[in-house]
């Protein structure tokens, strides 16, 4: 008779998803930290990083750019136009798509808040030995390829940027 599967913390302190978990909160506490100057979140600063890259993009391509769910995202727009750092126009052709640029506030904030991401990325990482930063790189970046369809909002930079006719 098979034995019964032992129920413990160790089991879930040792387990792939919660590892990843804790690993996102300590991320996002990092970087809340070293950019506590800019009150900027993660997610507010690639979607700052993608409207400078692509200006014009509108919310459902930036959606898809930054693999952020949709109805989600507006309150996040919204955040960023409420201070300041970008603004929405109506699109051309279609009055009722509103695109999305940088304004001069959030350029500068882009500039000035580079330095603390990037003291950001690196304490991150800071524990590990080079090598197996690099290493624990190469495969996080080879997981979240191989997996990105099991996500519930899929990477689709290159379909987006298509459409915005231009490359990224």
């Amino acid at each position: 008779m098979p034995s019964k599967p032992q129920i413990t913390m160790d089991a879930v302190y040792t387990a792939p998803g919660y590892l990843f978990r804790r690993m996102q909160q300590i991320a996002v506490s990092i970087f809340v930290e070293e950019c506590r100057a800019h009150d900027l979140t993660p997610v507010q600063f690639a979607a700052l990083v993608a409207i400078h890259t692509h200006p014009g993009i509108d919310a459902t391509r930036l959606s898809a750019v930054i693999a952020f769910d949709r109805s989600t995202l507006g309150n996040v727009i919204e955040r960023l136009e409420t201070k300041g750092y970008i603004e929405r126009k109506a699109s051309r052709e279609d009055k009722r798509i509103k695109l999305l640029y940088l304004t001069r506030a959030g350029a500068a904030l882009l500039r000035d808040i580079m330095p603390a991401v990037d003291r950001a990325q690196a304490r991150m990482l800071q524990p590990l030995k080079p090598a197996d930063r690099k290493t624990l790189l190469a495969l996080l970046t080879q997981l979240v390829d191989l997996n990105n369809e099991a996500s519930r909002v899929p990477l689709r930079a290159e379909d987006a940027l298509e459409h915005l006719g231009k490359s990224g």
